[in-house]
């Protein structure tokens, strides 16, 4: 597939607008075959479904089926603590995407499917689908979709997931979390990041539920399934207005700096804006990357 970046920073920010913009870049960039190098558990011995993965520059896991997750819906009255959140399952946000001049060229929907236990941890599983559509489906089919089981308290991520369909060429890639040196798991990648990481969606929710006021800068390691990122998210304006096709809004302009090995990326500036309502819903979404100008509006205001 494609070589991916921080452009999850899209969706992330919108990670940047990471899960929303990464399948842009790879849709834009040059194809590498070159897939990740997984570690054995077991010294000098081939490569086995069950794996590790370092979270570092060097490549992620290769192909594999997707795996059977030991996740259920939460009993019903008998939920853990959270603190509030501006968001409740089921909500599902609609988008449309604009590349330089070429308008409506992918559809992207976010969704928060459930709250869910995790291996007896409370998670949101936390969903984006985008879809290629008009010119660009013509030159480059893709459908791609992302799963995030991300902690309910912090957004921390448990388990990432990229299944992934371009041009027909099908990827499945299960990421379980862990900064610890546990066994690999039986069913999925074992990543090893930092502690405290977030994926690209767990970090698009994390975002919403600042209060930007009180806490104008904040910051997060992000894993977006093969390189792990510092993403700083600073305040830049409390109070925009935004039309987008889901209406007009007053907003919180959020810019986004993505940084790997202590450097920020080069030509890529990100911007979030969040709607100033209870829901803090993402309205817009925008990234400058070396190649392209990218917008993603909001359709459909929840």
């Amino acid at each position: 597939m494609m070589r991916r970046v921080l452009i999850g920073a899209l969706l992330t920010v919108a990670v940047i607008s990471l899960a929303a913009a990464s399948w842009l870049w790879r849709s834009t960039s040059s194809r590498s075959t070159a897939g990740p190098r997984p570690v054995s558990a077991a010294n000098d011995a081939p490569p086995l479904p069950v794996s590790e993965l370092d979270a570092s520059p060097a490549p992620g896991p290769p192909k594999r089926k997707r795996a059977t997750k030991a996740v259920e819906a939460e009993a019903a009255g008998s939920p853990a603590k959270q603190p509030p959140v501006p968001f409740r399952p089921g909500e599902s946000l609609e988008y449309t995407a604009h590349v330089s001049k070429l308008t409506d060229v992918a559809s992207i929907r976010l969704a928060v499917a459930q709250r869910q236990n995790f291996f007896g941890r409370p998670v949101w599983h936390l969903q984006a689908f985008a879809h290629t559509q008009n010119a660009l489906r013509m030159v480059f089919a893709l459908d791609d979709q992302f799963d995030s089981y991300s902690d309910v308290t912090n957004f921390t991520s448990f388990q990432y997931e990229l299944h992934l369909n371009e041009r027909g060429e099908k990827v499945d890639r299960v990421l379980r979390m862990t900064s610890k040196k546990e066994p690999a798991p039986a069913d999925a990648t074992a990543a090893r990041v930092l502690p405290g990481t977030r994926d690209p969606l767990g970090m698009i929710e994390y975002l919403r539920t600042i209060d930007w006021k009180k806490t104008p800068e904040v910051s997060s390691p992000v894993f977006d399934g093969q390189k792990l990122y510092d993403v700083r998210a600073r305040l830049l304006d409390p109070s925009v207005s935004i039309s987008v096709p889901g209406g007009v809004f007053t907003a919180s302009r959020i810019e986004v700096h993505v940084f790997q090995n202590g450097a920020e990326l080069k030509d890529t500036q990100f911007a979030l804006s969040l709607a100033n309502a209870p829901a803090r819903t993402p309205v817009l979404l925008e990234a400058e990357i070396p190649f392209a100008t990218v917008r993603v509006e909001l359709l459909k205001a929840p």
